[in-house]
C-alpha cells in the first residue's frame, strides 16, 4: 500500500479504524493455535481453506471466517481473530474461486488470451463477466499484449469509432454516437495466431440495444464464419482512485491500436446531468466507444468525449454499461424507430387543425 501525504494518512485511519481485533481471547488460545500449527504442518495438511476479505480502501484480510453476523465479519488470523464492519467490505472470495479452472485436455480456452481465470458471471442471463478475488495488477505493456485483440474498430459510412467484446458469442459495447443512424456496421479486429496479428473484418452486425441519453449501443458479429472471440471483463469503478493509472486502447483519427496512458483526475465530474471518469489519458475521435482499463486488466469505464485542451478526457463510469447490459430488454432495438428509445410525436399545426375541424362540420351536416 502506497501512503502519501494526507491521503495516505486516511487509508492507514480507515483500515485501523475498520479491524478491531478481539484481545480477550488472544492470550488464552495462542499457545494451543501455535502448537496445532506447527503440528499440521509438520504432518503436511492444511488448516482449513483461507477466504479473503477485500476491503473497501484497497487493503484485504486473508483467514478463516469465524461467523457472518449482519453487521459485522469475525475473522480468525490464525494469531488473533479480527472483527470487521460489514460498510467496509468490498467483497469477500474464497481461495478456490482465484484457482482457475482447467482447460479441457488438449485445448486452449478462446478467452485465454485476454481474460483472467477468475472471471466469471454474476448471473447467468449477463452478457459480461467481472472479476472475483483478488487480481494482480499488471504493466501496461503486458496487458497491451493480454487485452489488446479484444478490442475493435467500429465502422459506419459516416465515421468511425472503437469498441470491445463483453464475451467469446461476439457481444459487444461501442458509443451510441458512434452507430447513430447508421445501419451498415462493420466491425474490424486483429486476431492473434501464430504470434502475429491478422486483420479480418466482419460486416453481419446487428444492433442489440442502444441508449441515446447514455451514449451506450450493444452490438453482435452474425457472421457464419466468426470464431469464439477474445473478451475483456469488466470491473468497479467505484474502486477507483483518484491518481490511479489507467489507459485506454482504441482507434483514435484511424489509428487502429492507439495506447495511451494516463491516471484518474476524478471519478465524478458532473456534465449535463451526468457523472463521468476524467482522465488524463489521451482521447481523440475514434476513441469513441472504446475501454478504459485499470491495470488489473478491468475495463472501468468506455470512453466518450474530450473538452477542448490537452489532458482532458471523459469515460463512462463502468456501473451505467453494467445497468445498460442487465436492463438491455427495455433498450432492444427497434427497426421501425432505429432513434429509439424514444419517440417525438408531430405537434398539431393550426392547418391540420383548421382540416379536422372541418371535417367534423361536415359530417354534422
Amino acid at each position: 500500500m502506497e501512503n502519501i501525504g494526507t491521503s495516505g494518512e486516511r487509508e492507514i485511519f480507515a483500515v485501523t479504524a475498520l479491524v478491531t481485533p478481539d484481545r480477550s481471547r488472544y492470550g488464552r488460545n495462542m499457545f494451543a493455535r501455535i502448537a496445532t500449527v506447527a503440528l499440521l504442518a509438520g504432518l503436511g495438511l492444511n488448516t482449513a481453506s483461507a477466504e479473503t476479505v477485500v476491503l473497501k480502501e484497497k487493503s484485504s484480510v486473508t483467514g478463516k471466517i469465524l461467523a457472518e453476523k449482519r453487521d459485522a465479519v469475525i475473522v480468525d488470523l490464525g494469531y488473533t481473530v479480527l472483527t470487521i464492519p460489514r460498510s467496509q467490505i468490498a467483497r469477500i472470495a474464497k481461495d478456490e474461486e482465484e484457482k482457475p479452472a482447467k482447460p479441457a485436455k488438449g485445448k486452449q480456452p478462446a478467452t485465454a488470451l485476454t481474460a483472467p481465470a477468475v472471471a466469471q458471471k454474476a448471473n447467468d442471463s449477463d452478457l459480461f463477466r467481472i472479476s472475483k478475488g483478488t487480481v494482480q495488477e499488471k504493466s501496461v505493456r503486458e496487458l497491451v499484449a493480454q487485452l489488446g485483440e479484444s478490442v475493435v474498430q467500429v465502422r459506419t459510412p459516416g465515421g468511425l469509432g472503437s469498441g470491445f467484446f463483453l464475451n467469446e458469442d461476439g457481444y459487444l459495447i461501442t458509443n451510441f454516437h458512434v452507430i447513430e443512424g447508421e445501419t451498415q456496421i462493420s466491425i474490424e479486429v486483429y486476431h492473434q495466431q501464430n504470434g502475429q496479428l491478422e486483420r479480418k473484418v466482419y460486416k453481419q452486425i446487428r444492433i442489440v440495444a442502444m441508449n441515446k441519453f447514455q451514449d451506450l449501443a450493444l452490438l453482435k458479429v452474425e457472421d457464419k464464419d466468426a470464431p469464439k472471440f477474445s473478451w475483456v471483463p469488466l470491473g468497479d469503478s467505484d474502486l477507483l482512485a483518484v491518481g490511479e493509472r489507467v489507459f485506454a486502447i482504441g482507434s483514435p483519427l484511424g489509428l487502429e491500436r492507439t495506447v495511451t496512458e494516463g491516471i484518474v483526475s476524478t471519478k465524478t465530474r458532473q456534465m449535463q446531468g451526468d457523472l463521468y471518469i476524467q482522465t488524463t489519458t489521451q482521447i481523440n475521435p475514434g476513441n469513441s466507444g472504446g475501454p478504459l482499463f485499470n491495470l488489473r486488466g478491468e475495463v472501468t469505464g468506455v470512453t466518450n468525449m474530450k473538452v477542448f485542451g490537452e489532458g482532458l478526457g471523459f469515460a463512462i463510469p463502468i456501473e451505467n454499461v453494467r445497468y445498460f447490459l442487465k436492463h438491455r430488454d427495455a433498450y432492444a432495438y427497434d427497426t421501425d424507430n432505429p432513434s429509439n428509445a424514444y419517440r417525438y410525436l408531430q405537434p398539431p399545426s393550426r392547418m391540420s387543425q383548421a382540416a379536422a375541424d372541418g371535417k367534423v362540420e361536415n359530417s354534422a351536416k
